[in-house]
């Protein structure tokens, strides 16, 4: 009898070590590329993107000896999220698990295919670390696609293991202990070291405790002169938003404007007011942009090694415009703030001088009408070769990325064009986030030659709204606009928007009249929608001819397009699942095999029994 207990505690403790899983670090098992804490002194990630592969090696550190997740939602919660749940068991081994969160429920096992996978793990002094990959798009219909853009993050932790072999130790409600960030996984610029900055000398354009109006929306603007005491010229390394701690939300986006040097301004008596009421004083501060910030973003930006921004002269004469969105939809009144922006001036000169190209439509109604009640709406803008005729023949150096509409954005990306053919995304943001508008690191930089043309496209839903949404300034207003930053500097273009032109709206409202802005509101919110009306809206947006105003730094050029040219597109690839080589444990999952691992307990201790009668 005492040779039978033996043998079932050796089978019981073998199963058990086939069977079980968890983790904890304290240093990565490799060198990453991006880090980020998720919670602080609670959560950790880590991640590497492999173009190459279509993949990202991940690892997360959680502090807790039980079970942690990571999972990519669709839209913020628990519905429709494919999550990974890691563990290292009681042995030092680690496991993995692939699941899917129907609801707001405990997430069940993926049915379909196994798509985040094992590397490494371990456990240490209070904390848990695995080590995982998973493909941008594992063509799973229970999986999350890892999209350019924003990405939604969740992750969780629980206090004890999970046994893959008894269905009744699994995961169990986490309470408070969760989380979620939004991150752009694909195209991250990761925050400095707070050393990398220490002791170099900087620039503010800061305002100073200035009211903010008591309205919904304000733009205000403030001209500033660069500082004196810099007698030469210095490229800033990096810029640094500073954001007034007193009302974080307050500020929707903020814009730096580099004033054109061929208008003289007075310094006793610099530009300074709510920004529609000084135009005139500021129209040589409203084309240059020098660097742009919106809501939900890093507030730190370091540029590549090559380039630097010139924020000082020789001759000390530069001027830059902050203009501010303060958004107040509860018009809080008595508000001041001392926002603005920090250059970072590094020691040397770089080689070349950062600059700004912006691309999308004018933000007005002439430019984007959008019905109510539709899932997906589209509107196109166009920049033709003309606009980059004065390129330099080895071409500029695309480096970083901002999209930029307001709440009914859901997808920005910018083409190049390049022979009437579509050459590659200089970016695609698939997911984009109102509340969290990043500025995306390109992996590499992208190189545009005279003759390169650009398509943009701004795709909204408004199925939460039951009257129009029309370009303009405020929140609820839209905008449509593509960021990147390059270099070296041209001064032949800094922007090239398109709007509706003027026939085309005359054709459809069947006037040959004038049509100012106020008469083509008024037209457009009497205008009644149905499916087959949105539809023709759509088709009307397609096909009508489109004004191009190309922003030349020191003057304007203007053109017309009858429609928005065709072009070879690129190939839409069918999903293709890659295979990742991985080291994933699968012996033992939930459910069945836990049923099959009991079993193979009980035949083995019945075998032994029947044996020892029959040879008594």
């Amino acid at each position: 009898m005492q040779t039978w207990i033996i043998l079932c505690l050796y089978i019981s403790s073998t199963a058990i070590e086939i069977c079980t899983g968890i983790a904890s670090p304290l240093q990565p098992f490799t060198t990453y590329d991006h880090s980020i804490q998720l919670e602080a002194n609670i959560a950790e990630l880590w991640w590497t993107v492999n173009n190459a592969a279509q993949e990202i090696t991940f690892e997360l550190h959680m502090k807790t000896i039980g079970w942690i997740a990571l999972g990519i939602s669709p839209a913020g919660g628990m519905k429709g999220a494919d999550i990974a749940v890691g563990w290292v068991d009681s042995s030092g081994k680690a496991h993995i698990q692939d699941r899917f969160a129907f609801d707001k429920q405990k997430p069940v096992m993926d049915n379909t295919t196994q798509d985040w996978f094992l590397l490494k793990g371990q456990e240490q002094n209070g904390w848990t670390a695995i080590q995982f990959k998973r493909s941008f798009d594992s063509c799973d219909p229970m999986d999350v696609p890892i999209k350019l853009g924003t990405n939604i993050l969740i992750f969780a932790y629980g206090l004890d293991d999970i046994d893959p072999c008894q269905s009744k130790v699994d995961i169990t409600y986490h309470d408070d202990r969760r989380g979620s960030r939004i991150l752009p996984l694909r195209s991250y610029a990761d925050q400095p070291a707070d050393e990398m900055l220490a002791g170099l000398d900087f620039v503010d354009f800061r305002f100073d405790n200035h009211a903010v109006p008591s309205a919904d929306t304000t733009y205000y603007c403030k001209v500033f002169k660069s500082p004196s005491r810099f007698l030469t010229k210095r490229h800033a390394i990096a810029h640094e938003v500073l954001i007034d701690s007193r009302h974080t939300n307050l500020i929707h986006h903020l814009d730096l404007f580099e004033c054109s040097s061929n208008d003289v301004l007075d310094d006793a008596n610099l530009p300074d007011g709510v920004c529609d009421d000084i135009l005139t004083d500021t129209r040589m501060c409203s084309s240059n942009v020098a660097t742009a910030w919106a809501i939900g973003a890093d507030v730190t930006t370091v540029y590549p090694e090559e380039a630097g921004y010139a924020v000082t002269s020789a001759n000390n004469n530069k001027y830059f415009m902050v203009k501010i969105h303060y958004d107040n939809p509860r018009l809080t009144p008595n508000l001041r703030d001392s926002s603005g922006i920090r250059f970072y001036l590094g020691n040397e000169l770089r080689q070349y001088d950062l600059s700004y190209l912006i691309f999308g439509t004018f933000s007005s109604s002439t430019s984007l009408a959008i019905p109510p009640n539709t899932d997906q709406f589209i509107v196109d803008s166009y920049c033709p070769p003309e606009a980059t005729r004065n390129f330099p023949a080895s071409g500029i150096n695309v480096v970083s990325a901002l999209p930029h509409t307001h709440l009914q954005g859901i997808s920005v990306w910018t083409k190049l064009i390049r022979n009437n053919t579509a050459v590659q995304y200089l970016f695609n943001a698939e997911a984009f986030d109102f509340n969290h508008q990043f500025a995306n690191r390109l992996s590499t930089p992208i190189k545009i030659y005279p003759g390169d043309a650009f398509a943009t496209r701004c795709i909204y839903s408004t199925r939460n709204k039951d009257d129009m949404t029309l370009g303009g300034k405020r929140t609820i207003d839209e905008m449509c606009s593509h960021t990147f930053s390059y270099y070296p500097m041209v001064e032949s273009l800094t922007a090239c928007m398109t709007a509706i032109d003027q026939t085309a709206w005359q054709t459809i409202m069947k006037t040959s009249l004038p049509i100012d802005n106020i008469k083509l509101e008024q037209w457009l919110r009497n205008l009644t929608w149905t499916p087959k009306s949105v539809a023709q809206w759509q088709e009307f947006y397609n096909e009508a001819q489109r004004f191009i105003m190309y922003d030349r730094g020191s003057y304007m050029d203007f053109n017309v397009l009858p429609t928005i040219p065709k072009y070879e597109d690129l190939q839409v690839e069918p999903c293709n699942r890659k295979e990742i080589q991985h080291s994933n444990d699968q012996l033992c999952h939930e459910s069945n095999d836990s049923v099959a691992c009991q079993s193979t307990l009980f035949l083995f201790a019945f075998v032994f029994f029947v044996s020892k009668i029959i040879f008594l």
